[in-house]
């Protein structure tokens, strides 16, 4: 029920139950010898690559390589006393063999039929258990080897925590005893992972809820020798626009395939592995159990299914269950909902996000739009946010009329929650205190500000664990105050902080904050009155490491002393840079010079790497999101490999595209990503570092578009790298990024924004790099395979180098070597030692005009 996450510790708990969520978007796992129609057929074997088998995949120079392979740290997980910590390795990257194993496309959903979990989705390799007492710390013993490790979870009463261990056949429930510091198996039946979380604790830490593949179950089925009739879709007059999604249903066997896969039975597990049923095996798209352990929150998606949008807009039923799986209340049967408005702020009709009251034995919480869901529709009251008490019987109270559209509530106590409201148009964003013993009564408006605000954003409120394991408010022991934690967005860079707010006055005490030289982000507050906080903590040298702080003393004990995983750049420099653009609007972005360069050696070539970003307001567009004291680490997103190579790097320049009032940004985006553009040249420039006739531009997804449209429009780049892209607007005609008008309601914004039709301007050479399989709205491979073509046809200077499997974003790691190769070969040949041009683009904004 919280969409924007604004409480800290749920934050860090979800970063490890989600994190093969968030990982999914870095790749994915597809291939076999027989491939259903939801996958691309197996690609033809060109005589002229090389004899078959043989590798075609290249490698970077080894310096490249060194930072791509280095250890990431491990991710963090506090227990619900506070009295341990999980660390957590992961591997950067995987296999070519993972994300090539065969998957399912379907409904928005990529599943891994072996196994019947998530196709690529990220993993742990290794749970180390920390004391926050004595620093003292063991790798946790009995886990297979050479398993997968994810959905990482403490008990309620943190004396034992639980996690999936999957296999090349099965994903199963593990569990590991604190005290003990014994590992075993919970149950040995086959979990279902294939829709998300495959089981939630019990509040008294005794048992779990989980989703398992039905044992019934009988074989895959069979794909149609032939077609069984042609597949037909239709429409009677009414208006149901939608976003490009990808993998959507198709066809009849895909259909059957989703309910194959995704049919699971929920089963109540005590820790011994007895299990009982819970109803009847179902497609079941979440299930909480009630704080008070009465009852279970069950959806349950149905037919009909669409082929237009995913399974999050499927039919579905809402339903309460008691612990023998017999429905107490049927809360709601949602249809499909295909004629959502494409409009920002627009919600599906009927109950949604509904959740248990976290600080009530037994509470149904949700909210229905009052205004049909369509934000274009005028009303006085967009959101009302409902409460049921059990045992569920007669009308809902209304907690909370909202003006804007619900974005999050939380729970603190019977006379406190906190409810949020935004509203994408204005930017607005409102925060009130309510009291949930008395729905009726006028709440309390505690913030309104603008969402683009940094610099006053109040930062998130903290939660703390029950002992039924639900998260609430935390409040200090009068019970007259509550934490924020910010990212504390200043002129001088990100300085995180902890606040403490009272109540009844509002008023925000500052009890801490990061100081230069250290970057120093609080993960988490370990005690009621915030005498310590968990840190992880950071500077322009010394990695990330983890410590625990104790506040109004000088005391700060590490836990980690991870080393330096990138010795290669240890002596980089590093400036933030502050400039204007031509119209005033103040803008920043981080320059980095290689190891052991002085200015006497001259101007360097440079590689820049951004991401423009919509604003309706020029004063925020201006503020400062960086900070010059947080250590660099390298992913494979990072520009930050050239400096091996002798580059300057200039990472993240921002290029706001402002629209104020009723002007919509993308009504000037050319423009202004022109005058963006050419001050960030000029700045790096204006340094001495930088050779102006030596400049690449480069970027990721909607970077990519970014870095074709500045090839089209000017001159100010010698050459382009773009990834993962799209570059023809009329293929998401419904909307893209930030632009919520239809290609038919601003045709000349759509035409001018699209570099496909400009690409007989597009006279520098430019690489274009696309996953085979990308997953995500808008981007679908055939848009860098049409930029391709045209700029073949036109005689432009171009490469398409497309990555067999990979997703949106990359996760094999020969993937990664060899886009990185590619890259590395195009800079070389067409910046570092390209050849002198006569025009330098100092005063290219006139391009093809």
């Amino acid at each position: 029920m919280a969409p924007r996450l604004k409480s800290l510790t749920l934050f860090v708990a979800l970063c490890v139950l989600s994190f093969g969520s968030a990982l999914a978007q870095y790749g994915q796992q597809s291939g076999q010898q027989r491939r259903p129609p939801t996958v691309p057929p197996p690609r033809p074997v060109q005589a002229a690559i090389g004899p078959l088998g043989a590798s075609q995949y290249k490698t970077p120079p080894q310096a490249i390589v060194d930072l791509i392979d280095a250890k990431p740290t491990p991710r963090a997980a506090i227990s619900p006393d506070n009295k341990w910590v999980l660390l957590l390795d992961f591997p950067p990257l995987v296999p070519l063999s993972e994300i090539s194993a065969r998957e399912l496309r379907l409904a928005g959903i990529r599943i891994r039929p072996a196994t019947n979990g998530p196709s690529r989705s990220g993993y742990f390799t290794q749970i180390t258990l920390q004391s926050l007492a004595d620093s003292s710390k063991r790798v946790v013993p009995g886990i297979p080897r050479n398993s997968k490790i994810a959905a990482v979870s403490w008990a309620p009463d943190a004396s034992k925590f639980a996690f999936t261990v999957t296999d090349e056949k099965n994903v199963e429930l593990w569990m590991t005893d604190v005290a003990k510091l014994v590992t075993r198996r919970v149950i040995r039946q086959r979990l279902n992972g294939a829709l998300g979380m495959p089981y939630r604790w019990g509040p008294n830490s005794k048992g779990f809820v989980v989703s398992f593949v039905p044992e019934e179950r009988g074989p895959e089925p069979p794909e149609p020798p032939v077609p069984i009739g042609p597949v037909t879709q239709e429409n009677l007059g009414k208006a149901a626009p939608a976003r490009t999604y990808q993998d959507l249903l198709t066809s009849a066997y895909d259909e059957s395939l989703f309910v194959y896969y995704g049919t699971s039975q929920l089963m109540l597990v005590d820790l011994g592995g007895d299990h009982n049923r819970l109803g009847p095996p179902g497609i079941y798209s979440d299930f909480e159990i009630s704080p008070d352990a009465k009852y279970i929150l069950v959806t349950t998606v149905h037919k009909p299914f669409s082929y237009l949008v995913t399974m999050d807009r499927f039919p579905h039923k809402i339903e309460v269950w008691d612990r023998d799986g017999k429905i107490v209340k049927s809360l709601a049967d949602v249809p499909l909902q295909e004629g959502v408005p494409i409009t920002f702020s627009s919600v599906p009709t009927g109950p949604r996000d509904v959740e248990w009251r976290s600080d009530a034995p037994a509470t149904l919480a949700w909210v229905e739009a009052q205004d049909g869901g369509d934000a274009k529709a005028e009303a006085a009251i967009r959101d009302k946010l409902f409460l049921l008490d059990a045992p569920f019987k007669g009308e809902p109270k209304t907690l909370a009329s909202l003006s804007e559209r619900f974005n999050y509530v939380l729970w603190g106590r019977n006379d406190l929650a906190i409810v949020e409201e935004t509203w994408w148009k204005t930017r607005n964003e409102k925060t009130w205190i309510v009291n949930p013993s008395s729905p009726g009564a006028e709440p309390v408006k505690l913030f309104d500000r603008s969402s683009e605000d940094r610099y006053n954003d109040p930062g998130n409120f903290v939660t703390t664990r029950t002992r039924t394991g639900d998260y609430v408010l935390l409040t200090s022991t009068d019970g007259k105050g509550v934490y924020l934690i910010g990212q504390g967005f200043s002129p001088e860079g990100k300085k995180p902080f902890v606040d403490k707010l009272d109540i009844a006055t509002k008023k925000a005490d500052r009890l801490w904050r990061s100081e230069a030289p250290n970057y120093e982000s609080p993960l988490g507050i370990l005690d009621a009155d915030a005498k310590r906080i968990f840190t992880r903590r950071e500077s322009k040298t010394d990695p990330p490491n983890y410590f625990v702080r104790t506040l109004g003393s000088n005391d700060l004990r590490a836990l980690t002393a991870y080393p330096n995983p990138y010795p290669g750049l240890k002596d980089v420099t590093k400036e933030l840079l502050h400039y204007k653009r031509a119209d005033g609007v103040d803008l920043t972005g981080t320059l980095y010079l290689p190891a052991g360069y002085k200015k006497e050696d001259g101007p360097l070539p440079v590689v820049m790497w951004a991401y423009p970003q919509e604003f309706k307001d020029a004063d925020m567009a201006g503020q400062v999101t960086d900070s010059p004291y947080q250590f660099d680490t390298v992913p494979w997103t990072s520009p930050l490999v050239w400096l091996t190579q002798g580059y300057a790097v200039f990472d993240d320049p921002k290029l706001p595209i402002i629209g104020a009032g009723d002007v919509e940004p993308n009504d000037t985006y050319v423009q202004q990503l022109q005058a963006g553009a050419q001050a960030a040249v000029d700045a790096v420039v204006a340094k001495g570092v930088a050779d102006r006739n030596r400049i690449a531009v480069g970027g990721h997804s909607y970077g990519a578009f970014m870095t074709a449209n500045l090839l089209a429009w000017t001159d100010l780049f010698r050459a382009g790298i773009a990834r993962s892209g799209a570059y023809n607007r009329t293929l998401t005609p419904f909307g893209f990024q930030s632009e919520e008008r239809t290609f038919w309601q601003a045709p000349e914004v759509y035409n001018t924004m699209s570099p496909f039709n400009h690409a007989d301007k597009i006279n520098e050479p430019l690489l274009l790099i696309h996953g085979e399989a990308d997953n995500n709205p808008g981007t679908f491979p055939i848009q860098s395979e049409r930029l391709f073509n045209a700029l073949k046809g036109l005689g432009a200077t171009t490469r398409l180098v497309m990555l067999p499997d990979e997703a949106h974003s990359y996760r094999a790691r020969e993937s990664v070597l060899h886009m990185l190769y590619e890259s590395d070969r195009w800079l070389d040949t067409y910046v570092k030692n390209a050849k002198p041009r006569e025009s330098t683009g100092q005063s290219a904004l006139e391009k093809g005009k």
